[in-house]
């Protein structure tokens, strides 16, 4: 049983080297679980979604809300999936301040990651076109 699960949360330090440190444990852990995903950081804000079995994702999500590093931990979306949108990744990477803003723009009021103001599904169709544009990197 596939599932896809979207939530976002808050960075506790938003330094780079603790961001690139939550991407560099998901490319080491989650492979191992069947997990995949992307991320997308920005203006201290993560949006996240990951892909793979019931219970490999649900106990992930559990470790996630249990996690230091985040805070203001809120699902958004959580569905039965017949196949992954972001197999290809095992912890896929969106760069915001690199992002035209006319993508943001297009989702939301204003041209900034805001995932706590939208529904979850919007921000979902914001992940798949950052994924069709290209914007994501660390494909591994």
């Amino acid at each position: 049983m596939l599932v896809r699960l979207l939530y976002c949360s808050r960075a506790v330090d938003t330094s780079t080297e603790a961001i690139e440190s939550i991407l560099t444990q998901a490319r080491q852990h989650n492979p191992v679980s069947g997990i995949t995903g992307i991320l997308c950081y920005g203006g201290g804000i993560f949006l996240q979604a990951i892909e793979g079995g019931r219970m490999q994702v649900s106990d992930l999500f559990g470790h996630i809300q249990k996690d230091e590093r985040h805070k203001d931990v809120a699902l958004l979306h959580y569905e039965e999936i017949l196949e992954r949108r972001f197999g290809g990744w095992t912890m896929g990477q969106v760069n915001l301040s690199k992002l035209n803003h006319s993508i943001l723009l297009k989702y939301s009021e204003k041209p900034e990651l805001d995932p706590y103001a939208v529904s979850g599904k919007v921000s979902l169709a914001l992940l798949e076109d950052l994924m069709a544009t290209a914007a994501i990197c660390g494909r591994v």
